[in-house]
């Protein structure tokens, strides 16, 4: 049986929000007409306030009690850590994940941050001309007419 994202997501909310009781939780199981099977388990830091994952899985982002949202991909590898406003109770974001959004209770305010990633892009072997320690330079000519 295929779980949608929605209820994968939920139930790894609900695993993630449950802290330290999360063993507790069996790694399969059935109840009437729901099925589930643990498929992802990983440790986060601090008490989980809120959590949202981008639309094609690949990154979730985890707003924790220390007033850091923490990144990770969808294995499970921690990406980086934003730090946020005491205060922020509430995350979301954009279809594709490049805006967080921040609700803060406390100052009763609204916050967007983009947020781009770092990909490293291995270049050995490739054919290059030129010295390798060559400074390059990028002209970007925007007044055509």
């Amino acid at each position: 049986m295929i779980i949608p994202k929605v209820y994968t997501g939920c139930l790894i909310s609900l695993i993630l929000a449950s802290g330290a009781n999360a063993l507790a939780v069996p790694d399969s199981g059935k109840d009437n007409r729901v099925e589930w099977n643990l498929q992802q388990h990983w440790p986060t830091a601090g008490k989980t306030l809120d959590m949202v994952h981008s639309l094609d899985g690949k990154v979730v982002y985890i707003l924790n009690d220390k007033q850091v949202v923490q990144v990770f991909n969808s294995q499970g590898q921690l990406q980086g850590s934003i730090p946020v406003e005491e205060g922020v109770s509430a995350i979301d974001i954009a279809p594709k994940g490049e805006k967080l959004y921040l609700i803060n209770n406390k100052n009763q305010t609204f916050s967007s941050i983009g947020v781009s990633f770092v990909i490293d892009v291995d270049i050995s072997g490739s054919p290059f001309k030129g010295p390798a320690n060559a400074p390059v330079t990028i002209a970007l000519f925007t007044d055509f007419e």
